[in-house]
């Protein structure tokens, strides 16, 4: 994952929160962070830790919506949490940075060779998410937990000639990630397994059927 503080030193990013008025808040485990972003304009980047976007069902059911890392950057526009359904979960001690959208496009900024690199290295994290958000979209557009567990599979076979790849998180955050129930995602990965279409090893996925 790129920094949005890449190329920049720790000068630099000292006057880059001068210049920007930004806060930093720390939370405990389980903690909900920043409730107020559902109405705040404001962008914020994971300086340490690890937290969740989970998106609540009417029926109470938990969606995980995208985990959220070190260096990572959410925020009321781009992230869909204006949503009263929305939380964000701080999975571990993490440490927050925001930013408010008026400082951030504050025009004098450009004056500033560091804030132009900050700002080069938002647009290639964001770009990145965007591409992220959409890949997820073409899984959920699926109907069946069979077609999008394939779908998550050739997406991430990609490119790969030796048609196997490790999963990117645990099989129960998979389950998360294409949003269906945990004991029906594994029944159906145990079908595949019987149809002779994939092999799973923990995280590593081969997929026989190419």
């Amino acid at each position: 994952m790129r920094s949005p503080f890449e190329d920049l030193t720790k000068l630099q990013i000292n006057k880059l929160f001068d210049l920007l008025s930004v806060h930093q808040y720390k939370y405990h485990r389980n903690e909900e962070i920043l409730p107020t972003i559902k109405n705040d304009n404001i962008i914020c980047i994971i300086l340490e830790g690890y937290a969740q976007i989970i998106y609540m069902e009417y029926n109470g059911d938990e969606v995980l919506m995208e985990n959220l890392y070190k260096n990572d950057v959410f925020g009321t526009n781009i992230s869909g949490t204006n949503n009263d359904n929305c939380e964000i979960i701080a999975r571990e001690e993490t440490d927050v940075l925001v930013i408010d959208y008026e400082n951030l496009l504050n025009p004098k900024n450009l004056n500033h060779n560091y804030f132009n690199t900050f700002l080069k290295n938002l647009f290639d994290i964001t770009n990145t998410k965007f591409k992220e958000i959409n890949k997820r979209m073409r899984i959920l557009e699926k109907k069946q937990i069979r077609d999008r567990l394939l779908e998550f599979f050739e997406i991430e076979y990609v490119g790969n000639p030796l048609k196997t790849f490790q999963l990117p998180f645990s099989l129960k955050e998979l389950a998360d990630y294409i949003a269906v129930n945990r004991s029906a995602m594994f029944r159906e990965l145990r079908h595949l397994k019987d149809d002779k279409l994939i092999e799973v090893h923990g995280r590593k996925i081969k997929l026989l059927y190419k």
